[in-house]
């Protein structure tokens, strides 16, 4: 579990004696050394930060922070945290590419928020306290009642399943480097749990950071996911290069046009949602206006580790460039820090100024 990027790799050559290898990584050294430092700074009890470029795959930053270890750990590589809210990307994504809902479609329910009760997501009762949102709405502020009357009302069990293992539940991630696939259960019938999983109030779902981040990048990349990578190349000892390097796409999960109107349900998270106030700074600024930016926020408490957990994934886009990332953090008894403030610092860093060049260690 420790952090461990080595310089050089040496490779059995069978009878032949072993060979090294200087390894180059795509890491930028500006966005690295921003989410260290915030760890640094501010401290959480456990953090991890994930970043890549959505259109190549390469891996920008990989960033673990424990409070109390004095050890490198290495909680990026984990998909033990609960998916909580960010698995209503994937809810809305089959809502959207199979269903054909759009963000103005209204969901009518009794209830509060965040809160889901089985006799206000199961009956289907109008009164004087119903409500109706739309599916813009109900995915900005996270309503967990209106995904679940989602789920029961526009998709059949199959299709969420579908979904979450195109975008890898339950399914090995063919990375350069090791990641601990994210796991969920859907029912096949239409029932209570089917609206825990929807709307993600539900621990068993669970996924880690570089999921997520493949996730967004999805979205922002117009439904093509691209696997990540870290080892841009390798050079023998004599400098010759022996690898490189490459995208490698594993194909539309959506359709591009669904991949667009998920681009609005997201930014509308950080525009008028729950990641509104963190992102503020950022989008009022007449220097980032530019940016297309978007995100989902999730939150639970989870046992590994043990603590509230605490999700941003989100992407950030111009003319030039596209970038996901997923920040999550667990806090034990206080709030140090937000996940989404992270995700602000750190798409400001990354179109503040032109991408650093590759190096050979983070």
């Amino acid at each position: 579990d420790k952090m461990s990027f080595p310089e050089q790799l040496t490779f059995s050559l069978g009878d032949r004696a072993k060979e090294k290898y200087d390894v180059e990584y795509t890491f930028d050294d500006g966005l690295q050394e921003t989410a260290d430092k915030l760890f640094r700074r501010y401290k959480p009890d456990y953090g991890a930060i994930f970043m890549m470029d959505a259109e190549t795959g390469e891996v920008l930053v990989y960033s673990s922070y424990q409070r109390d270890s004095k050890v490198p750990v290495n909680l990026v590589k984990r998909s033990t945290y609960p998916a909580a809210s960010v698995f209503k990307i994937i809810t809305a994504s089959a809502a959207v590419d199979r269903a054909g809902v759009t963000p103005s479609h209204r969901i009518r329910f009794n209830g509060g928020n965040w809160t889901l009760y089985k006799r206000n997501v199961m009956k289907d009762r109008i009164n004087r306290w119903t409500r109706t949102v739309t599916l813009k709405e109900a995915f900005a502020k996270s309503m967990n009642t209106a995904f679940g009357k989602l789920s029961l009302k526009e998709l059949d069990p199959r299709d969420l399943k579908e979904y979450a293992e195109r975008f890898l539940f339950n399914q090995y991630i063919p990375a350069d480097f090791y990641s601990q696939p994210g796991s969920a259960t859907v029912p096949q019938e239409k029932n209570y749990h089917l609206t825990e999983v929807a709307s993600g109030f539900n621990r068993k779902t669970q996924m880690g950071p570089v999921q997520g981040a493949m996730i967004a990048a999805s979205i922002i990349n117009n439904g093509e996911m691209v696997v990540p990578y870290m080892v841009q190349s390798l050079y023998k000892e004599n400098g010759e290069q022996a690898y490189n390097g490459e995208l490698v796409s594993r194909g539309e999960v959506i359709g591009a046009e669904s991949a667009r109107t998920l681009q609005k349900l997201m930014s509308a998270t950080v525009h008028k949602g729950t990641s509104r106030k963190s992102f503020r700074p950022l989008v009022r600024s007449k220097k980032y206006k530019h940016l297309k930016i978007g995100g989902k926020t999730g939150h639970l408490y989870g046992t590994e580790p043990k603590g509230t957990v605490d999700w941003f994934v989100g992407y950030a886009a111009d003319d030039n460039r596209k970038i996901a990332i997923s920040a999550v953090l667990v806090n034990k008894d206080y709030w140090y820090v937000k996940s989404s403030f992270l995700g602000q610092r750190l798409i400001r860093k990354a179109f503040s100024e032109p991408m650093q060049s590759v190096s050979s260690h983070p």
